[in-house]
């Protein structure tokens, strides 16, 4: 069985990932290395996926643009494999999601163009070392994540809402969280709404869209962030003929520490 207690590193990480020992969330994993998203498109896709992610930085923070047939990150992980370094990854035809493969080696092209985006578990280790709960890692389970009312502005063949990850907090904490969390920009920054779910369309708090449920609290208030699986929701109305992104909490743990991705 799998110890993660001693994936402490990035590396440690995509080894276990490559090797195929590491098929799960990677929430709490390597404390203090960034966590990245991924979004893999043929070329003729990748500008109008950019605008769409210039255009929503907030869900979409891009941390680095890999180029067409190249799969290492040079600036977040050199010696990396994007292919194989997931844990799990998904894989989509014209929309369509039709497989959750531990790598991708066998439908690679090259003329794929590659998209690290920022991810919230980046800054659940500044969470916690300030004592902030993180309800998911204490339970071991997958963040919920929730699709929301809350369009996205469209670029080219790119729409769709956004998606939002959850947090329960106290409502100290969540003010505490919200200083926090807005340090780091590159990896969706502050909340984007604290309180009634129903408020950004969300109908279930107990049925996430994606990830796993976790309990609220009493005198807790759900604590919503900008999700980098938003670019997935945005493949339904793109359908490219073929795109990869990361299975929901399957991250890329880079060789980059948070506190790299820090402002202030």
């Amino acid at each position: 069985m799998l110890d993660k207690s001693k994936l402490t590193t990035g590396e440690l990480v995509r080894h276990a990932c490559r090797e195929g020992r590491l098929t799960g969330q990677t929430a709490g994993l390597a404390k203090g290395y960034t966590q990245a998203n991924l979004l893999i498109v043929p070329q003729d896709y990748a500008f109008e996926f950019l605008l769409y992610a210039q255009r929503n930085p907030k869900p979409c923070p891009v941390l680095e643009v890999v180029e067409a047939g190249q799969v290492r990150p040079r600036l977040f992980a050199p010696e990396a494999d994007l292919r194989t370094d997931f844990p799990r990854y998904r894989v989509w035809r014209n929309g369509e999601l039709v497989g959750e493969p531990t790598d991708i080696l066998d439908v690679w092209r090259e003329d794929f163009v590659s998209f690290l985006i920022g991810c919230s578990f980046t800054f659940e280790a500044a969470m916690m070392d300030a004592g902030l709960p993180v309800r998911h890692i204490e339970l071991d389970r997958n963040v919920p994540m929730y699709r929301t009312n809350r369009p996205c502005e469209p670029a080219g063949r790119f729409s769709g809402p956004m998606v939002v990850s959850m947090r329960p907090l106290s409502p100290l904490a969540a003010i505490q969280a919200t200083t926090i969390t807005s340090r780091f920009p590159g990896v969706h920054g502050a909340p984007v709404h604290i309180g009634d779910p129903a408020a950004i369309g969300i109908r279930d708090i107990n049925r996430p869209d994606y990830g796993e449920q976790v309990e609220i609290r009493a005198g807790e208030v759900p604590v919503f962030w900008a999700c980098g699986v938003t670019p997935q929701a945005a493949l339904l109305a793109a359908k490219p003929p073929i795109a990869m992104t990361h299975a929901p909490g399957c991250m890329f743990v880079t060789d980059r520490k948070d506190a790299e991705l820090t402002i202030g």
